[in-house]
């Protein structure tokens, strides 16, 4: 568990699967109380993701998703990334461990999510909120995996793979030319 990580987790899933990813889902906001979205989608969404990278990179992990409001949301990209203001999915890579704890998961970081910012992307969007949030775990999640959007072709890489893993999830191309046409890009 990272920094980011509250010790009294709505939720924990520690069972492994194929993908050997255990997610921690940690409500900082109640605002989230009242979005549909479950626990167990949020994890799927972040081990479609974990799934899809390369064999060399699946190996045992642990990461955790944090839902929080536009406040704290703003202060952390403020902290972190010097922009006064909030956006819709951080992601907070754990970095390499000085060296690794045998039979012990590698630490892939924090994904945080913004509520009232996804809400007003949703409605944005035309998308349902599930579908939205879905998009941005996945998203969050390629970045904890190493992926970013910085130059055009890595953006194209990435996604690339977001809409093979959404589609994997039962959920249309949000990059697609008519998604795109009033939709903001999304934040890393």
């Amino acid at each position: 568990m990272s920094a980011m990580a509250d010790p009294s987790p709505s939720s924990t899933d520690k069972s492994t699967t194929d993908s050997s990813l255990e997610m921690e889902v940690v409500r900082h906001a109640e605002i989230w109380n009242g979005i549909a979205v479950s626990d167990a989608t949020l994890t799927r969404a972040a081990r479609a993701a974990f799934a899809a990278v390369s064999p060399a990179r699946r190996e045992s992990c642990e990461a955790t998703l944090v839902l929080t409001d536009d406040e704290e949301t703003r202060a952390l990209n403020r902290t972190w990334r010097g922009k006064n203001s909030s956006t819709n999915v951080l992601s907070f890579p754990a970095g390499e461990p000085a060296a690794a704890i045998p039979g012990e998961p590698r630490p892939l970081g924090d994904v945080v999510l913004a509520a009232e910012t996804v809400l007003v992307e949703a409605r944005d969007k035309s998308v349902s909120v599930a579908d939205h949030v879905t998009h941005l775990v996945v998203h969050g999640m390629l970045h904890l995996l190493g992926f970013d959007h910085e130059r055009d072709e890595d953006a194209l890489a990435m996604e690339t793979l977001e809409t093979k893993v959404l589609a994997g999830l039962g959920i249309a191309d949000p990059y697609a030319e008519n998604a795109r046409a009033d939709a903001q890009e999304v934040s890393p």
